[in-house]
């Protein structure tokens, strides 16, 4: 384990002597249509099993809910009533309706931030953050959890023994253990659970892998390789940041003061995550932690803290020893 809190290079830190660039997620919200084209590029790429009966919740035009065991990117749809435009606007927020995606190569004129008094749409594909200090691989007890090259996390769901720790340790509530019992190695990809040589495994920790099988290859993950608004890029960390930056400084300039960066602090409680979102309004409006801090981030002052209580006491027992005598 190395360091557990501050920036860092997670690559480096974990002991690769020739780690490569960091790779990483830049999600803009600004334009995702809500299309739901990731999540199928990415269940159809890991083979990972449908949710539910692709009925809608009944809350929301959604029918995945949330990431899963079996949706490693999930697409949210925040809906929202006069009620709570209402309510946004007292607290002084920008509002922005994306409303209908416009005819490709046409240039809108108008930068003015349009008014939405009755209803408004704010979609994002949510995914694993890939933190810089990650809660999940800190605490897996068989180091089913390992940092690779890339600088991401992935499961080795063959080493996995489905304590769950790893679930608890996670601040974005990405990580979940699988309950249909399945899960497929690379080599039978080609089969199906109906299969005798499909391997069948209950409570088997599942998240996104970055299409960690697609990196070693120099290829792009599924899911921004699909996106048809180019709304989820890939690429080397510090460029999506540097890319982030200048997207939120444009929308700035046009009036949509409400844009704001999710994961590009590294002085934050996870050291900054490797997925990178640009947001609309608050965190808590996407379901999001506004203020992640991995698990882990307090064990240096806690055992700290323990050993200082610790000799304490062999110090009030030696004395009180001495006084007997």
């Amino acid at each position: 384990m190395g360091q557990l809190s501050g920036p860092t290079d997670p690559s480096t830190d974990a002991g690769w002597t020739e780690a490569k660039p960091r790779k990483g997620f830049f999600t803009d919200t600004s334009i995702c249509i809500g299309c739901k084209a990731c999540e199928v590029a990415c269940k159809e790429w890991n083979h990972n099993p449908r949710d539910g009966d692709l009925q809608l919740l009944g809350s929301s035009y959604d029918n995945t809910g949330a990431l899963g065991a079996s949706t490693w990117r999930h697409v949210a749809f925040i809906e929202q009533g006069r009620d709570r435009i209402d309510e946004a606007r007292e607290s002084g927020r920008a509002l922005i309706g994306l409303g209908m995606p416009t005819v490709p190569g046409h240039v809108d004129s108008d930068t003015t931030v349009p008014d939405t008094p009755e209803f408004r749409w704010l979609m994002s594909s949510d995914v694993c953050k890939h933190c810089t200090h990650a809660g999940c691989l800190d605490v897996c007890p068989t180091g089913a959890l390992f940092r690779t090259e890339f600088g991401t996390v992935v499961v080795q769901a063959d080493v996995c023994n489905g304590c769950g720790t790893c679930v608890a340790g996670c601040p974005f509530g990405v990580v979940e253990r699988r309950s249909d019992g399945t899960y497929a190695t690379p080599a039978e990809r080609p089969g199906h659970p109906d299969r005798p040589d499909h391997k069948f495994v209950t409570g088997v920790a599942q998240k996104c892998t970055l299409c960690y099988d697609r990196l070693v290859e120099d290829q792009t993950p599924a899911c921004a390789q699909t996106c048809p608004t180019t709304s989820i890029k890939f690429g080397n960390h510090d460029d999506l940041v540097d890319q982030a930056r200048h997207r939120v400084a444009e929308l700035h300039s046009q009036g949509r003061t409400e844009a704001r960066l999710y994961g590009a602090n590294e002085n934050d409680g996870v050291g900054g995550t490797g997925s990178v979102f640009l947001l609309l309004d608050e965190p808590e409006v996407y379901g999001l932690p506004p203020d992640p801090r991995v698990c882990t981030a307090d064990l240096p002052t806690m055992f700290k803290r323990a050993g200082m209580a610790a000799a304490g006491m062999v110090g009030a027992a030696a004395l009180a020893f001495w006084r007997n005598r």
